[in-house]
């Protein structure tokens, strides 16, 4: 079985010990490289081609936000979590922005850690739930098309796909659970976006937020 490879970027290093401890004893996952700050994380991840890049926001050289921009220009299939002390919903939108696939406070469980950078890894969406009241409701409140306009009306399984997408599921699993396959979940996603004015993956978590889906169980 192929392993998850990780890559962790954090400037303190008795930190990225215990990420390391915890990510090795998972028998799906090891860690490729290691990172102080954002420019470094952006070399070690060019050379080791990880799966996942477990990131903090604050770092010397290039911060979080900075570093993610930059290594997804360059490896649009990467995915980054960011595990961080801040709730701010600036350093949020900054990521979800630069293209973050997962967004964590440092103060989660380690079973929730782990099955962040699994669900990132699958290519779903994976935010800290205790962000969602507090911050992420605060965050996007205007309802309707992001540029203001007209947006047409979802079919009602097009409106199934983008919630289980801003749950944080992958299309293989939102397949799965609908019985159909990925492909056709690509298309009802690719349709729902266009109908939105949707192209990224913060814009499907805001329209979630505006509809009040990311409270649901």
């Amino acid at each position: 079985m192929n392993k998850l490879r990780i890559v962790l970027a954090d400037d303190h290093a008795v930190v990225r010990e215990g990420l390391r401890a915890l990510i090795e004893r998972q028998s799906d996952m090891e860690v490729v490289g290691e990172a102080g700050d954002g420019r470094a994380a952006i070399e070690v991840s060019e050379r080791e081609q990880p799966d996942v890049v477990v990131m903090d926001l604050s770092m010397p050289e290039l911060n979080g936000s900075k570093a993610a921009r930059e290594l997804l220009f360059r490896n649009p299939g990467l995915k980054v979590l960011a595990l961080t002390v801040h709730e701010e919903r600036s350093y949020l939108r900054d990521l979800l922005d630069a293209g973050a696939s997962g967004y964590l406070l440092k103060r989660v469980a380690a079973e929730e850690l782990v099955h962040a950078i699994r669900r990132v890894a699958e290519g779903g969406v994976y935010l800290d739930g205790r962000l969602m009241p507090d911050v992420l409701d605060r965050f996007f409140r205007t309802p309707g098309r992001e540029d203001g306009s007209e947006q047409k009306k979802l079919t009602p399984r097009e409106e199934e796909v983008l919630r289980l997408i801003a749950h944080g599921h992958s299309n293989k699993e939102i397949a799965a659970k609908l019985s159909v396959s990925v492909k056709t979940i690509e298309t009802h996603k690719a349709r729902a976006l266009d109908k939105l004015g949707i192209n990224n993956r913060a814009g499907i978590v805001r329209y979630a937020l505006q509809q009040g889906w990311m409270q649901e169980v």
